[in-house]
């Protein structure tokens, strides 16, 4: 016969052994504000859908979701930040596109981006645009691509920084058309993108959302877009593959991460969420004006495509020895 002693000691080890993973998280989280940290200033694309997705989500979650900008180094800055942070489920974080080329740029990063994270869900990919000035002797990818062969080096391209989207962008264009062009970085976009205007530099591949306005005020003349299909918003401007370069294709996205070891079921609920918002009419709209679209993902998919990320924007990197310590 079992013995009381021996039944209430095996309760009490029943109660001692914590609870399975999820058990009831769903029912329970969030209960507190939710923080995201968003590793760019106020202001930028990056900060533009972080807090639009963050608006439309807080109701699904029945709690505020707060957006915490913590810029710095490319992009490191808040990344770091969210990687110490508890994995409770509390706070996120907004990866880009700048996040899987700094595994490659940087050699001490403090942080592996899937080592660290867990992939929650793919929010926007926003295509690049190739922009001359207007007074530009090249009308076309093609125009441009024979005078960099003709003068290796002699084509100066402004990025809004090294080992931005806007800089590897320019070089996976180099490396896939076989030419050489030199690079002049400067401190952001509007800078880079003014410079061009003015003819100082000859092209910058820059956010649609940046070069768009200038090439429908005639300041620029687009090229060609870096996605694989023409964008609604510049119908008539080819992609760059179409236009003379095969195979070629570059975004720039953004992603929403959780520290690792957060907890399954709250990525799930976070993903599921996500995808409901990025599938609202309005949303979509208001992202397709800022030129992006919002693919749906699951955690998993979008783990993939970080993978997938790493390994293209890397060999560019190697490619164009590009450094960023």
């Amino acid at each position: 016969m079992i013995s009381r002693r021996h039944l209430l000691l095996s309760a009490a080890a029943l109660c001692a052994v914590p609870a399975l993973p999820g058990t009831g998280l769903a029912d329970t989280w969030p209960s507190r504000v939710v923080k995201v940290i968003v590793p760019y200033p106020p202001g930028g694309s990056t900060d533009i859908t972080a807090r639009l997705v963050g608006e439309k989500i807080a109701p699904l979650l029945g709690q505020p979701v707060v957006i915490d900008n913590r810029p710095g180094a490319g992009g490191n800055t808040g990344m770091e930040a969210a990687a110490r942070s508890a994995p409770d489920g509390y706070t996120f974080a907004v990866a880009t596109t700048a996040h899987a080329i700094n595994m490659t740029l940087f050699t001490n990063l403090a942080y592996n981006i899937l080592d660290n994270f867990e992939p929650v869900a793919l929010l926007t990919e926003n295509p690049l645009m190739l922009v001359v000035p207007a007074s530009s002797p090249f009308k076309s990818v093609k125009d441009l691509i024979a005078a960099a062969k003709a003068q290796p080096g002699g084509i100066n391209f402004a990025t809004s920084g090294v080992g931005q989207s806007t800089h590897l962008a320019a070089e996976l264009f180099a490396s896939m058309a076989g030419i050489k062009m030199t690079h002049v970085p400067y401190k952001g976009s509007a800078p880079a993108i003014a410079d061009v205007i003015a003819g100082h530099v000859q092209l910058i591949f820059d956010t649609t959302q940046s070069a768009l306005p200038h090439v429908k005020d005639g300041r620029l003349r687009a090229l060609g877009v870096t996605s694989a299909e023409r964008i609604p918003l510049a119908p008539d401007v080819p992609t760059i593959a179409e236009a003379g370069l095969p195979g070629y294709e570059a975004t720039a996205w953004n992603g929403l991460v959780a520290p690792k070891g957060t907890p399954a079921p709250v990525v799930q609920r976070m993903n599921a969420d996500v995808v409901k918002v990025l599938a609202l009419p309005d949303v979509k709209a208001r992202f397709a004006e800022l030129g992006a679209i919002c693919p749906p993902s699951t955690p998993a998919s979008f783990r993939t495509y970080i993978e997938d990320q790493i390994t293209k924007w890397g060999k560019v990197v190697k490619e164009s020895g590009a450094r960023a310590d």
